[in-house]
């Protein structure tokens, strides 16, 4: 019989992929389904104690994850271990706790949070697909890749993304720092656009997506891109894209914000085939 540890306060590091189709973003409500929710939920039960968890940022309504990080102190005699295959157990078939440790105590998933990467997928075909309907955007005409990589390559660097922003969420300053942006061919027929900053507005990245599929129609060039970014007026880029295609791909953090045993997050998690 194995005899449990001490009882002792710990900081738990979650690294959590989620299917956000059926959940109302990752931010906690009184009636919703919700990501923090389901796992809050799982954590008490299993710690026997109320869990509040902290996330890197939110994500939206039907958004997708394959490496959101999240924090919760509790006193437990629990290994990661154990507190990963205790997860696991109850949460529902769409979240899944990827890796579980112990930091330290004052580490904070949103404010440790040093650069974020997104993923959003365009599944560019004729013919719709049945499986993809809730994992990708699907868009009958064809794109111009070329143009869509050229309208990407405007936003790289240090800018003010107002004309990027949704409506009704005022920041102290929308200035953020594009390290990586790109739009590559996925497999078959499949677009995808990447993008790393230091931090992303609500919103950002469906706008900017939706903003570059206009320069793949020929609707805009990718000098119209740069002039919109530096025009901060949201009603001159495109519509916003649908939420189905978002994937939160990883967060990072400096090297002061890694686990006892010295283990830095990983910014780029194996490919996906979704």
């Amino acid at each position: 019989m194995k005899v449990p540890g001490p009882i002792r306060q710990k900081n738990f590091r979650l690294t959590i992929e989620y299917d956000g189709t059926g959940y109302h973003g990752w931010q906690r409500q009184k009636e919703e389904p919700t990501i923090q929710a389901e796992i809050e939920r799982a954590a008490t039960r299993i710690t026997g104690q109320p869990v509040s968890l902290t996330g890197s940022g939110r994500t939206d309504t039907g958004v997708h994850a394959l490496g959101q990080v999240a924090n919760f102190h509790c006193r437990t005699c629990l290994t990661p271990d154990e507190l990963q295959r205790g997860l696991n157990s109850l949460l529902p078939g769409d979240i899944a706790i990827g890796r579980c440790e112990a930091v330290n105590d004052d580490f904070h998933a949103r404010f440790d949070a040093i650069a974020k990467r997104y993923r959003y997928r365009i599944l560019n075909q004729p013919v719709r697909s049945a499986l993809e309907r809730h994992r990708a955007w699907h868009l009958r005409a064809s794109l111009d890749l070329a143009a869509m990589q050229a309208g990407s390559s405007r936003i790289l660097g240090c800018h003010d993304f107002s004309a990027f922003e949704g409506a009704g969420s005022p920041r102290a300053h929308n200035v953020r720092r594009v390290s990586e942006a790109i739009c590559r061919r996925g497999r078959s027929r499949e677009i995808c656009f990447e993008i790393e900053a230091d931090g992303f507005l609500r919103y950002m990245v469906r706008n900017l997506v939706g903003t570059l599929v206009a320069v793949g129609r020929g609707q805009l060039t990718a000098d119209d891109m740069a002039a919109i970014l530096a025009s901060r007026d949201r009603s001159r880029a495109a519509p916003t894209a649908p939420p189905q295609g978002l994937y939160l791909v990883g967060v990072q953090y400096g090297p002061n914000a890694t686990s006892p045993a010295g283990q830095p997050d990983c910014m780029r998690p194996p490919a996906q085939t979704n």
